[in-house]
């Protein structure tokens, strides 16, 4: 489940508001350049914000670019200095082409119906790009459940079978502890290492480290993606993503 789009429409607002802000403030600074000694004066900060809102009313084709502009910046705030660890998967909890040269990073939760949902977008992008590296960061967030499926998921990459536990586990639907161990069955895993590796200090570590990295980023759904510069939350479909691929390669 993506709980993000609940917030998308305040999300907006706080960018326009920023927006606005940051144009009212450039307008001030002019106005107090325009008042010094030897310049006309502008006007007090009413005539100000009036001028903003005519400009903004009168050219709206500024406002797409400058939310983008801004988006930008607050993204790689977000990324700086995690990007390399986010990159960097749990040992064998890859999709697609292991060596690729553009990743894509996948926060997800078994429990998730859209992260279900965005399986097919994957697989397409993964046929489409075969230079692509899907890193699945397991976000365990919606049940208790949730949590019993993502570290036997971690444990299926211990054994180089993540790919087959992901596929087997969505494919079962919402995770119980039958379709969990069914899954992890039909993956092939040594079910007694599987259990071991579950329950160990590294497990554990990664699923905190990615709880900490969404926290960093401003996750509170599933899926989220990060791919180069840019992050997305939400099921955001297959073009999207594919958009964002190209990007980072290029």
């Amino acid at each position: 489940m993506n709980i993000l789009t609940q917030n998308s429409a305040g999300a907006w607002r706080m960018i326009c508001a920023a927006l606005v802000g940051a144009l009212v403030a450039g307008a001030a600074v002019w106005a107090w350049h325009g008042s010094q000694p030897g310049s006309p004066a502008v006007g007090d900060r009413v005539a100000i914000e009036k001028v903003v809102h005519d400009y903004i009313l009168a050219n709206p084709e500024i406002l797409p670019k400058a939310m983008e502009n801004l988006q930008k910046r607050e993204t790689a705030k977000q990324l700086a200095g995690v990007q390399d660890d986010i990159e960097a998967p749990f040992p064998g909890a890859i999709l697609g082409n292991p060596d690729g040269k553009v990743t894509l990073v996948e926060f997800s939760d078994f429990a998730c119906t859209y992260c279900r949902q965005s399986e097919a977008d994957v697989a397409a992008l993964i046929a489409a790009n075969p230079d692509l590296r899907v890193v699945v960061r397991q976000l365990p967030i919606l049940s208790e459940q949730s949590t019993v499926a993502a570290r036997m998921g971690l444990a299926a990459a211990r054994q180089g079978r993540y790919a087959a536990f992901h596929h087997a586990m969505y494919a079962a639907g919402r995770p119980d502890p039958v379709a969990i161990e069914a899954a992890a069955r039909s993956a092939g895993l040594d079910m007694a290492r599987a259990q071991r590796d579950a329950a160990s200090a590294e497990v554990e570590k990664e699923i905190r480290g990615n709880l900490e990295f969404a926290r960093q980023l401003g996750f509170n759904g599933t899926p989220s993606w990060v791919i180069g510069e840019e992050i997305h939350a939400g099921a955001v479909g297959r073009e999207a993503l594919a958009e964002a691929i190209a990007k980072a390669r290029g």
